[in-house]
């Protein structure tokens, strides 16, 4: 059986990409370098058949050195090993980067890559929670400045209100794979260790959810409370940003 890999434009592998994202069910870290024409695509051959593709991004936008994604049809993936060292030939990557919840890419880091650590927490939707501040009001931001005559400066969509003054704000960002959204948020540092992060996530994922989206969200892995927020304000830990070095030879 002859194995290749073959550098094609981003609509070629939309097809798979779409089976790539049923399989994974889950927010696609690095979704927007395809939209954004920050990757490099390869359709993967077994002889003449298309047996999945892989994405290459780079560390620095205008190098492509790092495979991000990876993906065979179910009956090929027991060929994952020879595939993925003829697409390290092919493409020349330097670093795998995967998230740790797409095992056929985290098993390929792990076999072809040294020097693997972690860089970022992901997170998604848990179960629901009850949490409340006193005195503190979530509002969108055309209702806090319609009400209290004031801008809010920072673009977010959404605030915590005391007293007529933003203590805290947030959002959602839409460049990920749908139907899935990434929150952020930022309190006052005057106003921190007091709840209002966590309860101004269990807000974001209301009005996330009720925009049609699923609420999703990722921190730093040396944040420990960005991390015990984003817990206590309802989301889990869904796995982590993984990152390894090409073993030198893998790919020559």
């Amino acid at each position: 059986m002859h194995v290749k890999a073959t550098k094609i434009p981003l609509k070629n592998i939309l097809p798979y990409r779409d089976l790539y994202l049923q399989e994974m069910n889950r927010q696609i870290r690095y979704n927007a370098c395809h939209e954004r024409g920050w990757s490099d695509s390869y359709l993967l051959y077994a002889d003449e058949a298309v047996i999945g593709y892989g994405s290459v991004k780079g560390q620095e936008i205008a190098d492509r050195d790092t495979i991000f994604e990876f993906y065979l049809l179910p009956q090929y993936q027991r060929l994952a090993t020879r595939v993925f060292a003829v697409l390290l030939d092919t493409c020349g990557a330097k670093f795998i980067e995967p998230q740790s919840n797409a095992p056929l890419l985290t098993a390929m880091l792990y076999e072809f890559a040294t020097n693997i650590r972690a860089e970022a927490i992901l997170f998604e939707a848990d179960s629901p929670t009850n949490l409340s501040v006193s005195d503190v009001v979530f509002r969108s931001k055309e209702e806090y400045e319609t009400t209290f005559g004031k801008k809010v400066e920072d673009g977010s969509g959404y605030v915590l209100e005391k007293g007529g003054e933003v203590v805290g704000s947030g959002d959602f960002l839409l460049h990920y794979n749908k139907p899935f959204a990434d929150l952020y948020m930022e309190v006052a540092e005057s106003h921190r260790n007091k709840g209002l992060g966590s309860f101004l996530i269990q807000e974001l994922k209301k009005v996330c959810y009720i925009a049609g989206k699923v609420p999703a969200a990722r921190c730093n892995i040396q944040n420990k409370a960005s991390k015990a927020t984003l817990l206590k304000g309802g989301l889990k830990v869904a796995g982590c940003m993984l990152i390894g070095e090409v073993k030198i030879g893998e790919n020559n």
